[in-house]
């Protein structure tokens, strides 16, 4: 059977070390903070607190997605080792980098005919990627091949659940997730609106929360309704921040008790610079296994 990686891109939002545990290969998107542009490699650059403070203080971010260029640049390495590539895109309800990575795919195709790249879209985003990401790497580690794992992504993707909730509207509306005339009323009340994904791999709007606690409970009320196998699940949940651990922290704490049998601890990782750049300081999202997403 040929050798292959398990490929994605920085928008996983996984810790340098959790990425060399699970073998997995990314390709990073590139983020624009003040008048620099970086890569976005995971806060080994810029520390993900210095990032924050420096949104907060009012420098303006900006991102920018994978290019075909460069796309071909980091797939073709691998191809010349003899490997093929399962690589997983970040949801094109979010971005268009599926287009380039698709793009590169036919372009090497022709050069390695021998070689196999398989390009999907996740559905998914943030650390519920990562989620993703993660159990195609324990699934690979007990045997999986290439074909068994393109089928799990295929049939699977849509039962990934993602619940966000925010305390800082401002950057929503900056990249009109949220009205302009919604995001006022919010700051003004306060409002903590709860979004999820839905099965477009489009963030949604759900439920209007008045209250860091309500948005917490909201998010754990939506998990029982949907969780795989209820309060017997027995699988991981990822959480990720956005400098404001001390929001995530509850919910990874109420999580673990309510689902004993889970995968422990409940993991808690910062949203990384590209998706930041969106979502802003004060960004908490959960993620887990649950019931197909229909809307």
């Amino acid at each position: 059977m040929p050798d292959f990686i398990l490929s994605c891109e920085s928008t996983i939002d996984l810790d340098p070390s959790t990425i060399d545990e699970y073998s997995l290969h990314y390709v990073p998107f590139h983020f624009t903070l003040g008048n620099k542009e970086y890569e976005d490699d995971l806060g080994k650059t810029i520390p993900y607190d210095e990032f924050y403070k420096r949104m907060s203080q009012g420098e303006i971010t900006h991102t920018s997605q994978v290019s075909v260029g460069e796309y071909i640049n980091y797939f073709e390495p691998f191809l010349r080792e003899g490997k093929d590539i399962l690589h997983l895109s970040l949801s094109t309800g979010l971005s268009g980098t599926f287009n380039s990575a698709m793009t590169a795919k036919n372009l090497l195709q022709d050069k390695y005919p021998e070689r196999r790249i398989e390009v999907l879209d996740s559905l998914a985003a943030s650390s519920g990627y990562g989620l993703l990401m993660v159990t195609l790497a324990e699934k690979k580690k007990a045997g999986a091949g290439l074909d068994e794992l393109k089928t799990f992504v295929l049939e699977h993707r849509l039962e990934l659940h993602h619940e966000f909730f925010s305390t800082d509207l401002k950057y929503y509306v900056r990249g009109g997730r949220i009205s302009k005339t919604a995001g006022f009323f919010g700051t003004v009340f306060r409002i903590c609106p709860l979004l999820d994904m839905n099965d477009k791999g489009q963030l949604t709007p759900r439920e209007k929360c008045i209250t860091v606690k309500m948005a917490q409970k909201a998010m754990l009320k939506k998990m029982a309704s949907c969780v795989q196998d209820g309060p017997d699940y027995a699988g991981r949940v990822f959480l990720c921040q956005s400098s404001c651990l001390s929001f995530a922290k509850p919910v990874a704490e109420a999580v673990e008790a309510a689902y004993p049998k889970m995968v422990k601890p409940a993991r808690i990782f910062p949203i990384g610079t590209t998706i930041g750049s969106h979502t802003g300081p004060g960004t908490v999202a959960l993620f887990y296994w649950g019931s197909k997403r229909t809307a």
